[in-house]
C-alpha cells in the first residue's frame, strides 16, 4: 500500500536543554548526551532551542561547539536564535568557527523581532543604542552577507606583522546554504524564499488566511517555495511536538497525556492579539501518530522534520521518545536511519 505522502528523507529532533539553577552542568551534559544518542540512533539532525535569562540553553553556539567534538555525523542546528540578541558580525564569526570545527555540519536557524521583554532588558543589552536598534529583516541580511563571504570592511592586507582580511574569518564554505529562517507568517516564509534561505516551520503560526493550522502551515510552505530560486526543491523542515508511547511505561504514558491535555484548548482557535495558532501535541503509538501525520496537509508536502521534545520531561523520558521515533515512527513514515544508508 503506497504511503499517503512522500517518504520522510531527513529526521531530526529539537530540545530546549533545561537545567537546574543549582546544577547547570548536569542539564547541559544531559543535552549533549541526548545529541550523542541521536547520532547512534541514526537521526539526521539535532537542534537546540534558545532561551535568554531562563533555565534553558542561552548559548546554543557554544553547546553545539561541544556537541561537534562528541559526534561525527549528525547535523547540528539552532531552532531558533532570536537575532535581536546578537551582533550579526560577531555571530557570523562564531557560526563559521563552529561549522569548521564540526566539519560542515552546522545548520543555524534564526528569527527576527525585538528581544522578549525588551523594555525590561534593553538597558542591559543595548544601553547606548536601545532606541536605534533595527530588529527587522535587514539584520538577517547583514548576517547572511557576512556568512556568505561579502566584505565586512574596506580594509585588508598587512599592517606591521599582522595580516587582515576584509571577510569574516574563518570562512566556512557551504554554511551560507545551510542558513534557516524560523517563520510563522506568510510574509516571513516569502522573505526567506526570496533570500535563498531554508525554512523552519514550527508548532506556532499566525492565523492570517485561515484558522486551520495545517492549512496555514501548508500555505507557508508553498509561498516559500514559490519565491525560492530552487522552487519545489527548496528545503523545508516541519516542527511539531511528537511523543510516541510504544515502549513507554504506564507512568510515562500518564505523564505524557497529562502534559498534552492542558495544552490542547489553545489549539482550537487563534490566541491573543497576534492571532497565534498552536499545533496539537501528537501523543500515542507510532501507528496512531503516523496516521495523523499522513492526514496533515503540510506534512504531505515536506520530506524533512525536526520533531520537538517537550520542555519539562526527564532524561530517561527523552531516551524513550527518541528511541521510539528512530526505531518505530521514523520507519513507519518511510525514513531510513543514516547508519543504514550507503
Amino acid at each position: 500500500m503506497p504511503l499517503p505522502s512522500e517518504p520522510l528523507r531527513k529526521l531530526g529532533f529539537l530540545t530546549i536543554g533545561l537545567f537546574d539553577e543549582a546544577d547547570p552542568r548536569r542539564g547541559h551534559e544531559s543535552t549533549l548526551e541526548i545529541i550523542e544518542l541521536g547520532e547512534r540512533l541514526g537521526f539526521d539532525s539535532a537542534w537546540v532551542r534558545h532561551r535568554h535569562l531562563q533555565y534553558g540553553i542561552s548559548s546554543p553556539v557554544a553547546v553545539l561547539a561541544a556537541a561537534s567534538q562528541r559526534t561525527t555525523r549528525i547535523e547540528l542546528g539552532t531552532a531558533v536564535m532570536p537575532l535581536g540578541w546578537e551582533n550579526p558580525l560577531r555571530l557570523a564569526e562564531d557560526l563559521a568557527t563552529v561549522d569548521i570545527l564540526s566539519g560542515g555540519r552546522l545548520n543555524p536557524g534564526i528569527s527576527v523581532g525585538p528581544p522578549m521583554h525588551y523594555d525590561q532588558v534593553k538597558q542591559a543589552l543595548y544601553p547606548d543604542t536601545a532606541d536605534a536598534e533595527d530588529f527587522g529583516y535587514d539584520r538577517v541580511e547583514r548576517l547572511l552577507d557576512f556568512v556568505r563571504g561579502k566584505p565586512a570592511t574596506d580594509f585588508s592586507g598587512v599592517e606591521g606583522f599582522e595580516v587582515f582580511s576584509d571577510q569574516v574569518q574563518p570562512h566556512a564554505p557551504g554554511l551560507g546554504n545551510r542558513m534557516w529562517y524560523g517563520g510563522g507568517s506568510l510574509r516571513s516564509a516569502q522573505w526567506a524564499g526570496e533570500h535563498a534561505m531554508n525554512l523552519l516551520t514550527s508548532s506556532v503560526v499566525k492565523a492570517e488566511e485561515s484558522e486551520d493550522f495545517a492549512e496555514i502551515q501548508l500555505s507557508h510552505v508553498r509561498a516559500f517555495r514559490a519565491h525560492h530560486p530552487d522552487g519545489d526543491r527548496a528545503r523545508v523542515s516541519q516542527g511539531l511536538v511528537v511523543i510516541p508511547t510504544d515502549s513507554a511505561s504506564p507512568e510515562q504514558r500518564a505523564k505524557y497525556e497529562a502534559y498534552a491535555e492542558p495544552r490542547m484548548p489553545r489549539t482550537a482557535a487563534p490566541q491573543g492579539p497576534g492571532r497565534l495558532m498552536f499545533a496539537p501535541d501528537l501523543v500515542g503509538t507510532s501507528a496512531e501518530i503516523t496516521e495523523r501525520l499522513h492526514s496533515h496537509a503540510a506534512f504531505r508536502e515536506i520530506d524533512e522534520v525536526a520533531f520537538a521534545l517537550p520542555f519539562t520531561f526527564e532524561h530517561e523520558d527523552y531516551v524513550q521518545i527518541l528511541t521510539d521515533i528512530a526505531t518505530v515512527l521514523g520507519p513507519a513514515l518511510g525514513w531510513q536511519p543514516s547508519t543504514q544508508r550507503g
